[in-house]
């Protein structure tokens, strides 16, 4: 991809499914990427590996460099210390992925304040601190930069059980759009993916049992979930300068689940 050689770039949440695989493919792009991890080092670490063998057989020789950064985005003062961190380091942030988030399953009656509080704090409030100081600095150094949401069908597909998931990606989908047109001016784009079912970790309950897969891909034209590396490359497209023109969408990866599968056999009402 044009453009992303010697740029820096921070995701979220890349310890492991979409975020490793984004860290890994910018990586291989010639980023360098900050890696950040909520409590768990190991998993970060293991993207770092991924990360540099996917760059190059060399690292040393190759330039691209990483860093890991713990922090949990619902919190202020953790966002303020990766941000602050990345700068240290690298001297400039070119590209945000706002990857980290969180589900809780619960019947919409039942959901507590402290379980809508959770969800809420990290998809939408942290994606928002995190896109906020990006921003900061980029209007300081006068600099270009991308901000990339990822988001899920679920922005406008309604999933009963997990109403605040939804509400934060449909809070995420207006967030992209808000911030596309205010700076699109300072050439700061601002754009997100929202994906499928996809094969990830946190997918593992369904993945590894037939029946429960069948019942997944068959709501998909498709016929089958997305890899974390196809997720990868719509982000390393939306980060470079091949996507210059783009800014405020959202990108579906879906394999047409946005489609209604269920309504592929004409009918009338």
């Amino acid at each position: 991809m044009n453009g992303l050689t010697d740029k820096t770039a921070l995701i979220t949440g890349a310890s492991s499914g979409i975020g490793q695989a984004i860290a890994v493919r910018l990586a291989q792009e010639g980023c360098n990427v900050v890696i950040n991890y909520r409590s768990s080092p190991e998993g970060a670490e293991d993207t770092v590996q991924k990360a540099m063998e996917k760059a190059c057989a060399d690292v040393e020789q190759c330039g691209v460099q990483s860093l890991l950064v713990q922090g949990d985005v619902s919190k202020e003062e953790d966002v303020l210390k990766m941000v602050e961190a990345t700068l240290t380091r690298f001297g400039h942030l070119d590209i945000l992925v706002n990857n980290a988030g969180v589900q809780a399953d619960c019947p919409s009656h039942e959901i507590s304040a402290d379980d809508f509080d959770w969800v809420m704090g990290v998809n939408l409030r942290g994606a928002y601190l995190c896109a906020r100081e990006t921003i900061k600095h980029l209007l300081a150094e006068d600099r270009p930069g991308t901000i990339i949401n990822i988001s899920s069908v679920h922005e406008v597909i309604p999933r009963p059980n997990y109403l605040s998931y939804s509400i934060s990606k449909g809070g995420m989908a207006n967030m992209t759009k808000t911030l596309a047109l205010e700076y699109a001016a300072q050439n700061i784009r601002v754009n997100g993916i929202g994906p499928g079912a996809t094969v990830t970790p946190i997918n593992q309950d369904w993945i590894d049992n037939p029946e429960k897969r069948e019942v997944v891909e068959s709501h998909i034209p498709m016929g089958r979930a997305g890899t974390t590396e196809e997720m990868a490359a719509a982000v390393a497209f939306l980060a470079s300068d091949e996507a210059a023109y783009i800014t405020g969408q959202t990108l579906f990866i879906d394999g047409g689940l946005t489609l209604y599968a269920d309504f592929r056999e004409a009918w009338s009402a």
